[in-house]
């Protein structure tokens, strides 16, 4: 019996004399949008039924195929919105189509999410049986096997396009595919009640790397403490903040979340400090700029 896959697993006259028809035709559809919008709401339900979903699925992206015979694709919104719709088809029409709709979104709008691209277009190629190219499918042969990243072809895009396009390096995709496979580091939590026993087992599967049991990735211990922060937890979260600032040093948002999480304990001072370390390694960085000068 042949297993399931599971994936993871987009004119200057007649600008002059006819404003408001320009303007009507620049406007993102309305219908569209919230059809992408229930598209992508319908994937964060913790119990999907797949088989109302891919009706569901099918269904908008008949709707889709209408505004595109009545011209009613234009922005790229619009383009990226239908995109993402035919990205969840089951078939290598809804995928070429994916790639093709993403292509003219880019063209159109520079700033839209470019990742989508990359994904549809590994899609597309995962669907026809050939390696994907970026690295953005990953699969499990069966509800309990573990998730491994689609056969990919790595000599055909480099980790410059590939960042460029908003996709991790080879690299990351590894320890992507580890952290998927990882359990959540709230587990423990759940279990022991004891953020001393939480602690332990971030410092041990830290430095066991990807051979590790637990997710304790920079962004998974981040998602943690802003869940203790959820429950006013505040002294525990900041723990688990300050722990993650000494793991991941060059994390700017490592401390940005600590100085956050020290603001709400009102220790001004150390908060500013810890803002400023933020700063530091990424300037770009508003939240850290507004609370520095607040309290400057």
């Amino acid at each position: 019996m042949k297993s399931k896959l599971y994936w993871y697993s987009l004119g200057v006259l007649f600008c002059l004399f006819c404003p408001r028809v320009v303007a009507a035709q620049t406007k993102d559809n309305q219908e569209l949008q919230k059809m992408y919008e229930d598209d992508q709401n319908a994937r964060k339900s913790p119990n999907i039924d797949w088989e109302v979903l891919n009706k569901q699925d099918s269904i908008r992206q008949k709707r889709v195929n209408e505004f595109i015979k009545e011209g009613k694709i234009k922005t790229g919104k619009d383009y990226y919105h239908s995109a993402m719709i035919f990205q969840h088809g089951t078939d290598t029409l809804a995928s070429s189509m994916a790639v093709k709709q993403m292509r003219r979104a880019i063209e159109i709008d520079s700033t839209v999410n470019k990742w989508l691209l990359a994904a549809a277009i590994d899609r597309d190629l995962m669907r026809r049986d050939k390696p994907q190219i970026y690295g953005t499918q990953y699969i499990r042969k069966g509800e309990n096997a573990k998730w491994e990243r689609y056969t990919i072809d790595t000599t055909q895009v480099s980790d410059k396009e590939r960042t460029y396009y908003g996709v991790e390096t080879l690299t990351e995709q590894k320890i992507k595919e580890y952290e998927l496979n990882s359990l959540p580091i709230s587990e423990v939590y759940l279990k022991t009640n004891s953020l001393d026993e939480v602690i332990k087992v971030i410092k041990i599967n830290y430095e066991k790397g990807t051979n590790g049991t637990y997710n304790v990735s920079e962004n998974a211990i981040n998602a943690f403490g802003y869940s203790l922060m959820n429950e006013n937890k505040n002294d525990e979260a900041l723990k688990i903040f300050k722990l993650n600032t000494e793991l991941y040093p060059k994390g700017y948002n490592t401390f940005d979340s600590y100085g956050e999480c020290l603001l709400k304990l009102k220790q001004i001072p150390e908060a500013v400090k810890a803002y400023k370390k933020s700063l530091e390694l990424n300037p770009n960085n508003k939240q850290a700029k507004k609370v520095i000068e607040k309290y400057r």
